[in-house]
């Protein structure tokens, strides 16, 4: 059986450090795990607040309608390839953080993805290699200002405000992801229930896929998708997602000041 280990972005007396978790402590390593960081021999005790977003993409690549019945809720066909487009590395929010929702849109919606994260660098891979180039996995919400993305006619301002892209607290290693079990709440209430053998696109398809016409990096993101059941936040608003084997995002939503 392959051994599932978690890896975390820690904030730390001595700045910002990657770290394998071990229980309540971080084992320390001199670099992110993608980018073959080795331990340093400290160890320190994860404190609440401590965790921040586990990725420092250089790219960030979601992909639409990816389950039939969100495709059948937006009102459209399930595409015959995937539907790719790109979110703001400045849009990445960490565990614990508040999406902030802007005055430029009356609709902003939650979609709870499974977010794969690249180990090393692959351009044009094939479907039957391309889990070798993921590092592991963790857990997203590709926050959408909805209003924007059908005025707009395209989708990277309605993706990309500050805060629209919650990530972590982990990314998992030693998990298959065809068989995750989503889900989303607020405030206690489920909103998004589906696991990832629901995905038109699976991992290995949607990693090729990318990788024909963009070289992908350590430590890149793709938000595989959301399931049907998506709608609207609110001011107030407290938010969990939470995918089997990888964990569980916390956020809260507050108005843009």
């Amino acid at each position: 059986m392959v051994e599932i280990v978690r890896f975390a972005r820690i904030r730390t007396a001595h700045g910002d450090r990657y770290g394998r978790i071990e229980g309540d402590r971080a084992l320390i390593l001199d670099a992110a795990p993608w980018d073959d960081g080795k331990a340093t021999g400290e160890t320190p005790t994860i404190a609440d607040g401590d965790l921040l977003c586990p990725v420092d993409a250089r790219k960030i690549f979601g992909i639409g309608k990816n389950y039939k019945a969100h495709a059948n809720e937006m009102g459209g066909d399930v595409p015959k390839e995937p539907l790719v487009f790109a979110k703001a590395t400045s849009s990445l929010l960490g565990p614990g953080g508040t999406v902030l929702l802007p005055s430029e849109s009356v609709r902003v919606d939650y979609e709870a993805e499974l977010g794969v994260v690249i180990g090393r660098r692959c351009r044009r891979v094939s479907v039957d290699e391309a889990l070798s180039c993921v590092f592991g996995y963790t857990v997203v919400c590709d926050v959408t200002a909805r209003d924007l993305q059908f005025g707009d006619g395209q989708w990277t301002r309605a993706k990309s405000f500050d805060t629209f892209c919650p990530v972590g607290p982990h990314v998992v290693t030693g998990i298959d992801p065809g068989e995750l079990d989503l889900r989303l709440t607020i405030r206690g209430e489920t909103r998004q229930a589906a696991n990832t053998r629901d995905m038109v696109f699976d991992v290995a398809r949607l990693v090729s896929h990318v990788s024909s016409f963009a070289t992908l990096e350590p430590g890149d993101l793709i938000a595989t998708g959301t399931p049907d059941g998506v709608g609207p936040l609110a001011e107030g608003d407290e938010v969990d997602v939470s995918i089997s084997d990888v964990g569980s995002l916390s956020f809260r939503v507050a108005r843009e000041a």
